[in-house]
C-alpha cells in the first residue's frame, strides 16, 4: 500500500496489468441478471436520497443507465453525472459534476452520494473534499486515487486527451495529468473530509489499473471483489456493496 504522506503521487507509470482479461467483462454482466441483488432481493431499502453516478475514463453516462435503474429500484433518486464523456479538462468535468450535485441536493434537500468508476471515482473525491458541505459519501469503484498506474495503452489514450486539451487552450500546459496543478488534482493530495464515508471496491484481477492504487490506508474502507476492471459496472458484488454503503452498513471483506 502507498504511504499515507503520498495519498496521491502526482507521477504516472505504466502497470503491469492483463488487459486481455477485460474481454471477459461480460461474464459479470451475465452474473449479474442471475443474481438476486439486481432484482432488489437481500439489498437494503434506500431512504430517498440522491445517489449520482460518475463514469469512467473515455466514458459517458450511457453505460451506468442499467445501475441507475437498479438504484432507483431499491429506492433512491438516482441521477447520472452530466458531465458528458469523461475525456476533458478535470476542472471543466468536476465543474459539470458540481451542477449536478446541486440540482440533486436542492431537489431532496440533503447531501448526495456519488458512485464513481475509474476516473468518476477521483472525480467523485475531489468533489467531495470541494464540497463537503453538499456530498454524504463516496464509493470508488477501480479508482486509483493513489496515483495513476495504468496500463500503457490506457496511459497513451490519456496523452491524447491532454495534448487535445492544450491544443484548445495553450493555459492548460499539463492538464488531464498528475502534473496538473489544478484544484482538482490539489484536492485528490488531501485526504477526505473526516465526516465523509469513503468505500472503495477493487479487483485484483483489474486489468486496466493497479488495484493497490485503489485502495485506502483504512482496511475497513475497502472492499475487494472478483471480477474485471470494466465489469465492476455491473458486478453483482459491486451492486450489493454499494447498497449496503448507501445503508450505512458497508463492511470489508479482504482475501
Amino acid at each position: 500500500m502507498v504511504a499515507a504522506r503520498d495519498y496521491f503521487s502526482t507521477e504516472q507509470l505504466p502497470a503491469r496489468v492483463p488487459l486481455w482479461r477485460e474481454g471477459y467483462s461480460g461474464l459479470d454482466w451475465l452474473a449479474l441478471r442471475y443474481s438476486p441483488i439486481y432484482y432488489g432481493l437481500g439489498a437494503p431499502r434506500g431512504d430517498g436520497s440522491a445517489v449520482i453516478l460518475v463514469p469512467g475514463f473515455m466514458a459517458s453516462d450511457l453505460y451506468l443507465t442499467e445501475f441507475r435503474l437498479w438504484l432507483s429500484r431499491i429506492g433512491y433518486r438516482a441521477y447520472m453525472s452530466d458531465i458528458g464523456r469523461n475525456a476533458d479538462c478535470l476542472e471543466r468535468l468536476t465543474a459539470r459534476l458540481e451542477r449536478t450535485i446541486n440540482k440533486a441536493y436542492a431537489q431532496t434537500g440533503r447531501k448526495v452520494h456519488l458512485v464513481g468508476h475509474s476516473l468518476g471515482g477521483l472525480l467523485s473525491l475531489a468533489a467531495s473534499t470541494k464540497w463537503p458541505d453538499r456530498v454524504a459519501s463516496v464509493v470508488t469503484m477501480g479508482s486509483p486515487f493513489r496515483g495513476i498506474r495504468s496500463h500503457p495503452l490506457v496511459l497513451a489514450a490519456g496523452e491524447s486527451v491532454r495534448q487535445r486539451i492544450e491544443l484548445t487552450d495553450k493555459r492548460r500546459e499539463g492538464c488531464f495529468s498528475g502534473s496538473c496543478g489544478c484544484s482538482v488534482t490539489e484536492a485528490l493530495k488531501q485526504p477526505p473530509a473526516p465526516k465523509t464515508p469513503v468505500t472503495a471496491i477493487y479487483t485484483k484481477t483489474d486489468g486496466v489499473v493497479d488495484w493497490r492504487y485503489c485502495v485506502t490506508d483504512n482496511p475497513q474502507d475497502n472492499f475487494e471483489v472478483k471480477g474485471t476492471h470494466i465489469g465492476l459496472a455491473f458486478n453483482p458484488a459491486v451492486y450489493r456493496q454499494v447498497a449496503l454503503h448507501l445503508a450505512g452498513k458497508a463492511r470489508s471483506v479482504q482475501s
